[in-house]
C-alpha cells in the first residue's frame, strides 16, 4: 500500500476511533492490514477496538501479533490492560514483568506493579513498587491514595491515615481521601478527629438531596443541625446507608431527645415500625409526609446526629447492652407458630446488601456443620437476596424458614426474642441482635468494616456480640470450625 493511501486511510481511522465510531474505525483499520498484515501500529489499534466491545479474545491475539512485529512498551501496556479487564492477574503480572525487563522502570509501570501484586494480595512486593513510583513522583495523589487503600486491605489503619492525609495535603478537596481517612479514624477508634472528615461520605450528600426534592419549600427555609442548643425546636432526621447503619445509631435517638422539643424520624419504611415501637415519644414516619403536613425548625441526616451530638469515643458507645426490644405479642406469636419444641435454637443469615461489599457473603455450604450437633436446630432470617440458597440447605437438612414471616424488621425482632444464638454475616441482624442485647457471632471476612475495630475479641458496640474474622485466605468453612470449638452448646 502507498504510504499517502496508507496515511489516509489511517487519519480516517484514528479520527472515527477518537469520537467513539469503534466498528467504522476497525473498516479503515482493516483495509490497512489487508495490505500488510504486519502493521504493528494498526495491530495494536485493532486490538484496542476489540478491547473496548469486550472481544478479549480477539484483543489479545491482534496485539500479540503487534508484538510480535515490534516490541513496543505501549503494546505492552495493552495487552495488560486486556488482562487486567478480565481480572487475569497472573497474566498480567507476566506482561508487566517482561515489559520492565525490556524497557526498564518507570512510573506508570512502577505504579501498574504496584497495583497488580495488591490485587494478588501480595503485599511486600505491592508496596515495594508503589515507594518505587512514589520516589519518581513524590507528589502523586493516586500512588498516595493506592498505598493508602493497600495498608487499609491488610488492616493497617495508622499507615493508611498517613497516606489519605497525604493526598489531601496534594488536594485539600480531595474529598474521597478525607472519606477514607475518617473511616481508619473510625477502625482506630479515634472517633473525636474521625467524625468531621465522615461529614463528607456520600450517602450523606444523598440523603440531604432527596430531602431537597421532597422538601423544596421546608428544606431551604430550615438548616442542618450542627450542635447548637435547640431544646425549643423540632429537629427532623432522616435514613440514608443501610438497614444496619440505622439500627447501630439509634443507639443516640435519647441522647437526641433531651437536646430539642421534638423529633421527626423519617426511616426506612421497613424499620419505622421497630423504632415507633421503641421509641414512642418520636413522630416516626412510614412513608414521607405531605410537605403541608410538616413542620420542623432544623434538619440532619441520621449518621450525623454524633457528630453534631459532640461525642467522645466513650460515648459513640452507648447503648452496648441493648437498646432495642421486640413487640411482646408478636414475640409470643413466633413463640408459638416457629419455636415451640425444647432444642437449642440457631438463627442464620448469609447474605446482606452486596452493593458495597460482596466479601461479606458466607457460602451456605459453612452452616452445614451446625446440623451435626446434637438438640440444635436452625433457622433461616435470609431475607431478599440470596434466599434462593435456601433451597441447598433445606434439600439436605431440617432447617425451618423464618424469612417469609418477616413482614418489617419489628417482625424480625420478634422471631429474635425466641432465639437462643444468631449466627450471621455482617449485616443488618447482627446490628438488631446485638441492639437486643442477644447472643451473636459476625462472621467477618479478612478485610472487614471499619465498624468492628482492631481488637476482635472485644464488641465495643455490643455486648451480646461476638466477632470471628477469617485469617488471610481461610475460608467460611474453616471460620465455621472455629465458632463451633468456642461455643459451650
Amino acid at each position: 500500500m502507498e504510504k499517502e493511501l496508507r496515511k489516509e486511510y489511517f487519519d480516517k481511522a484514528f479520527k472515527l476511533h477518537s469520537s467513539g465510531k469503534v466498528v467504522e474505525a476497525q473498516n479503515f483499520y482493516n483495509k490497512i492490514l489487508n495490505e500488510n498484515p504486519n502493521d504493528y501500529e494498526v495491530l495494536n489499534l485493532v486490538g484496542i477496538t476489540e478491547l473496548q466491545k469486550n472481544n478479549y479474545k480477539k484483543a489479545e491475539e491482534f496485539v500479540s501479533r503487534a508484538i510480535s512485529v515490534k516490541k513496543a512498551r505501549y503494546f505492552y501496556e495493552t495487552l495488560a490492560r486486556i488482562y487486567f479487564e478480565q481480572k487475569f492477574y497472573k497474566k498480567e503480572l507476566e506482561v508487566r514483568l517482561e515489559e520492565e525487563k525490556i524497557f526498564g522502570l518507570n512510573f506508570e509501570l512502577a505504579f501498574s506493579l504496584g497495583l497488580v501484586y495488591k490485587n494478588l494480595m501480595d503485599f511486600e512486593k505491592s508496596q515495594d513498587y508503589y515507594f518505587k513510583a512514589l520516589n519518581m513522583n513524590p507528589n502523586s495523589r493516586d500512588v498516595c491514595f493506592n498505598l493508602a487503600n493497600l495498608y487499609t486491605l491488610f488492616r493497617m489503619p495508622t499507615q493508611a491515615k498517613e497516606f489519605y492525609l497525604k493526598c489531601i495535603e496534594i488536594n485539600p478537596n480531595d474529598r474521597e481521601s478525607k472519606y477514607f481517612l475518617a473511616l481508619n479514624y473510625f477502625r482506630l477508634k479515634d472517633y473525636k478527629n474521625g467524625l468531621p472528615y465522615f461529614e463528607t461520605r456520600l450517602c450523606r450528600e444523598t440523603a440531604i438531596n432527596t430531602e431537597i426534592v421532597t422538601y423544596p419549600n421546608l428544606i431551604p427555609q430550615s438548616h442542618i443541625w450542627r450542635g447548637e442548643d435547640i431544646s425549643d425546636k423540632t429537629l427532623y432526621t432522616y435514613y440514608e446507608a443501610g438497614f444496619g447503619d440505622m439500627i447501630m445509631f439509634a443507639r443516640y435517638i435519647p441522647l437526641l431527645e433531651k437536646r430539642c422539643k421534638k423529633i421527626i424520624l423519617k426511616p426506612q419504611v421497613e424499620l419505622s415500625q421497630l423504632f415507633r415501637e421503641n421509641f414512642p415519644n418520636l413522630d416516626v414516619m412510614d412513608y414521607f409526609y405531605e410537605e403541608n403536613d410538616l413542620k420542623f425548625d432544623v434538619h440532619i441526616p441520621f449518621l450525623s446526629i454524633p457528630y453534631a451530638l459532640g461525642l467522645n469515643t466513650e460515648e459513640m458507645f452507648t447503648g452496648r447492652y441493648g437498646y432495642l426490644k421486640a413487640d411482646k405479642e408478636k414475640s409470643e406469636y413466633y413463640k408459638k407458630e416457629f419455636f415451640n419444641n425444647d432444642r437449642f435454637k440457631i438463627g442464620i443469615k448469609w447474605q446482606g446488601n452486596t452493593y458495597y461489599e460482596t466479601s461479606r457473603v458466607i457460602n451456605v455450604d459453612a452452616f452445614s456443620s451446625l446440623f451435626e450437633l446434637d438438640n440444635v436446630q436452625v433457622y433461616s432470617a435470609q431475607t431478599f437476596a440470596g434466599a434462593e440458597e435456601f433451597e441447598k440447605l433445606a434439600s439436605k437438612y431440617n432447617i425451618i424458614d423464618l424469612s417469609k414471616s418477616f413482614k418489617d424488621f419489628s417482625y424480625t425482632a420478634a422471631a429474635i426474642e425466641n432465639l437462643d444464638l444468631i449466627i450471621c454475616n455482617d449485616t443488618s441482624l447482627a446490628h438488631l441482635a446485638g441492639a437486643m442485647n442477644k447472643p451473636c457471632v459476625v462472621l467477618l471476612p479478612f478485610n472487614y468494616n471499619w465498624r468492628w475495630h482492631m481488637d476482635l475479641s472485644y464488641c465495643d458496640w455490643y455486648e451480646s456480640v461476638k466477632l470471628y474474622s477469617a485469617f488471610e485466605n481461610e475460608n467460611w468453612n474453616d471460620v465455621m470450625k472455629r465458632v463451633i470449638k468456642d461455643i459451650n452448646f
